[in-house]
C-alpha cells in the first residue's frame, strides 16, 4: 500500500511539474508574439496631415480629424493596458469576472490580448491572438485550447480590425488593403483586406467626429448551435483621452448580437494606459 501511494505521489508531482512547464511555454509564446507585433511599428512614420483624407466620405474625414491631431507621427502599433469585466455567462446571467489585461494591436498583421480574470479565489488567465486562444484555470489547469484553423483566424481578424477603429486609427488611413465607403450622414464603413481575408466595420461618429459605436458581421460560433457563421457584433465607445496625439476611447463595451434583443456585452474595458512602442514589448507572467 505504501508503494502504491508513493507511486501515486510521484505521478501527481510529475503531472504538476509538466503542467507548470506547459504554462511557462505559453508565457514564452505570449512574450514572443508581443515582441513580434511591436517590431512592426514604423521606425520613422509619416506625420498626420489633412491632405491624407482627400476623397474619403465625410464621416470618415470627421473621424480622423477627431482621433488624430495634426502633425502626429502615424504609429500603427499600440500597447493597451486595461481592466474591467469579462462575462463568462449569457445575457440572463452574465457571470462577470474582474479582468486585467495587456494587449498589443498591430493591424493588419495581428494582435495578442493577455489577460487575467478573477471572481473571489477563482482565477482564469491566458491569451487570445489571431493564432490561438489559450486559457488556464488557477494558472495550472488548461481549460481552453483553440486556434490554428481558418475559422479562428477569420473570427480574430474581425475582432482586431474593429479594435483598430478605436485604438489605432492610423492603421486605417486609406492605402493598400484599406478602403472607406459612405453609409449615411454619420456612418462610414472601413473595409480591410489582408492575406485573403476581408472585414467591413461600420463606424458611427458624433458631430465632432468622436467614434461612438462600431458594428460588423463577425465570423463566430458564439451561438446556441456552436456553428461558425456571420452574426452581429459591436459595441459602444466613450470617455475619450489623448495619448501621444491620438484621441481614443478609454471605455469600451462590446458583445455578440449587437443591436438585437440578444445583445450581451461580455467585454467591458477601461483603458488605464495606451502607448505606441518603439522597441520590443514583453509581458510578465500572470
Amino acid at each position: 500500500m505504501k508503494i502504491f501511494f508513493l507511486i501515486l505521489l510521484i505521478l501527481l508531482v510529475a503531472v504538476t511539474v509538466a503542467l507548470w512547464f506547459w504554462r511557462q511555454a505559453d508565457h514564452t509564446a505570449d512574450q514572443s508574439a508581443m515582441a513580434r507585433l511591436a517590431a512592426l511599428q514604423p521606425a520613422a512614420p509619416e506625420r498626420f496631415d489633412l491632405s491624407l483624407l482627400e476623397g474619403l466620405p465625410e464621416p470618415a474625414r470627421r473621424y480622423f480629424r477627431y482621433t488624430i491631431q495634426p502633425g502626429t507621427p502615424l504609429y500603427t502599433v499600440a500597447r493597451i493596458s486595461m481592466n474591467g469585466k469579462f462575462g463568462m455567462g449569457n445575457r440572463e446571467s452574465p457571470d462577470y469576472m474582474d479582468m486585467q489585461a495587456t494587449q498589443v494591436l498591430a493591424v493588419p498583421e495581428g494582435f495578442i490580448w493577455k489577460m487575467s480574470a478573477n471572481r473571489g479565489r477563482l482565477q482564469i488567465s491566458g491569451s487570445d491572438t489571431e493564432q490561438w486562444t489559450r486559457f488556464w484555470l488557477m494558472g495550472l489547469f488548461p481549460v481552453a485550447r483553440m486556434g490554428g484553423d481558418p475559422d479562428h483566424t477569420r473570427s480574430a481578424f474581425g475582432r482586431y480590425v474593429a479594435e483598430a477603429v478605436f485604438w489605432t486609427p492610423a492603421a486605417l488611413l486609406p492605402g493598400p488593403g484599406v478602403a472607406w465607403k459612405l453609409v449615411d450622414i454619420n456612418t462610414a464603413r472601413v473595409i480591410v483586406r489582408h492575406d485573403g481575408m476581408e472585414q467591413a466595420v461600420d463606424v458611427v461618429v458624433a458631430e465632432d467626429g468622436r467614434p461612438v459605436q462600431v458594428s460588423f458581421d463577425r465570423w463566430s460560433n458564439a451561438n446556441a448551435e456552436k456553428v461558425h457563421r456571420l452574426q452581429p457584433f459591436g459595441g459602444y465607445l466613450s470617455e475619450f483621452r489623448e495619448f501621444d496625439g491620438f484621441v481614443v476611447p478609454t471605455r469600451v463595451e462590446a458583445g455578440n448580437f449587437f443591436a438585437t434583443e440578444d445583445y450581451f456585452p461580455f467585454f467591458i474595458a477601461e483603458v488605464t494606459n495606451l502607448e505606441f512602442p518603439r522597441s520590443n514589448v514583453t509581458e510578465s507572467d500572470d
